[in-house]
């Protein structure tokens, strides 16, 4: 353990201390696109984080090299390389997306690329654990093609759910976390030394989003862009393709008398058929729907839009951190819901606290709508927040002027707050400034015969 924890840290150091360089050599390439509709931050944020990223998983998997307990992972197995060799390429690919921005079908394809560069080099799929059936064997091709499709999928996931600030980062960290202690079991609790890999990649991928979350973490500094959220997406993959594809039924005859026995007493053998799904349920849920909601509306899969899941929580009311945290809360509980199962499956109690826990999620997530509001008589006795403000003549004037004198949706919306004896909310790029300076030219424009 000690080996893997040094990993990480080499590997967190060393992504943070170069995010800072890297942040200014973004702004003096001018990697800082103009603020689009569909984002949510409000200045220019520089770009190309991922090449911190990269560096980290290099030093990583450099020091580990050089370790004894853990050299034996390049000396017996090529998975390290092929995963260095994919990384590169996808990770060449994000930083010409952050500078030039790549047509969506370019990025598809050096993803699929990407891929098959590790299928040519070891890592893949060769079999998969069938419950009361034991190991089925793939063929060549249907590896590939299943791999290829695990690792596409996978980076889009993480890629489409990079829209808030250190949310990418931070539910990567937490899945690499539960996959850590999942394969970190399997190698030094079964003895299964085809788990080593997948054990190593997990540590160096939370390393890399350690280092870089406290540049990224609301409000960001920089953004890993594409060439960090798919260089991510593409180890997460490679974590779990090493051990689906790798870790055979057959070592644990030792310990069960048979492979069926094997396979129905040993659950964590098969929850590398669940767990790369259920660490990333969330992102691959977003990926789903903004893929049928954009066909539904007659867009392309690859447009963008404001219709995440992330989105949807500033929308009901939710803060920028608060809507971090409560994605940070529903991947831990999947991910580490999912682990502790696959270790106590024998027990149903463990079932207990999960649902105690989505209960509580549930809350979180529909806070915004329970905002009470105390009876008019009540208010003296309780805090702002809870009182129903009464707006003045003169201020609810201000907003509908700032609004546009009460024409366009904002200034239905103001004079709506206005008749509900609530303060008008003055519409977003509108400053208080501009409130004043149009109500002072209000007058005028009365007298003059211009509607108001």
């Amino acid at each position: 353990m000690r080996d893997y924890l040094l990993t990480l840290c080499i590997t967190a150091a060393v992504t943070y201390l170069l995010t800072g360089p890297v942040r200014k050599f973004a702004i003096a390439a001018g990697a800082m696109p103009e603020i689009r509709a569909r984002d949510v931050h409000r200045e220019p944020t520089p770009r190309l984080g991922g090449i911190a990223m990269f560096f980290g998983l290099c030093a990583g998997l450099l020091v580990a090299d050089h370790l004894d307990r853990l050299n034996s992972v390049f000396a017996l197995s090529n998975e390290p390389r092929a995963l260095l060799s994919g990384a590169a390429l996808i990770w060449l690919i994000g930083v010409l997306d952050d500078k030039f921005e790549i047509d969506a079908l370019i990025k598809l394809g050096g993803q699929m690329i990407a891929a098959g560069v590790m299928v040519m080099q070891g890592l893949t799929i060769l079999w998969l654990p069938i419950p009361g059936v034991g190991m089925v064997g793939l063929t060549q091709w249907q590896g590939t093609l299943l791999t290829v499709a695990l690792v596409v999928l996978t980076i889009n996931a993480v890629n489409f759910v990079d829209g808030l600030d250190g949310l990418a980062a931070g539910m990567v960290c937490i899945a690499s976390a539960a996959f850590f202690l999942y394969a970190y079991r399997l190698w030094f609790g079964y003895g299964i030394e085809a788990a080593a890999p997948a054990t190593l990649f997990a540590a160096v991928l939370m390393g890399m989003c350690l280092g870089f979350l406290p540049h990224n973490m609301h409000p960001a500094r920089i953004f890993m862009g594409d060439s960090g959220s798919m260089l991510i997406g593409l180890v997460l993959a490679a974590s779990a393709i090493s051990i689906t594809g790798q870790v055979d039924l057959d070592t644990l005859k030792i310990f069960e008398g048979s492979t069926r026995q094997a396979t129905h007493a040993a659950l964590p053998v098969f929850i590398p058929l669940l767990l790369p799904l259920t660490i990333i349920a969330i992102p691959m849920a977003d990926l789903v729907l903004a893929i049928v909601r954009r066909t539904w509306n007659g867009q392309s899969p690859f447009a963008a839009d404001r219709g995440h899941l992330h989105h949807r929580l500033l929308e009901i009311g939710h803060s920028h951190s608060r809507a971090v945290w409560i994605m940070y809360f529903w991947s831990a509980l999947i991910a580490f819901g999912t682990l502790t199962y696959s270790v106590h499956s024998a027990s149903m109690w463990i079932m207990l606290p999960i649902v105690a826990l989505s209960a509580v999620g549930l809350v979180l997530l529909l806070l915004p709508r329970f905002q009470p509001r105390a009876p008019r008589w009540a208010e003296s006795f309780v805090p702002p927040r809870y009182r129903r403000r009464k707006v003045a003549p003169q201020a609810a004037e201000e907003a509908l002027a700032a609004a546009g004198a009460g024409t366009g949706p904002e200034g239905a919306a103001a004079a709506q707050a206005g008749e509900a004896g609530e303060r008008p909310r003055v519409p977003a790029g509108v400053n208080g400034a501009t409130a004043i300076g149009a109500r002072s030219h209000l007058p005028e424009r009365r007298k003059a015969g211009t509607p108001s």
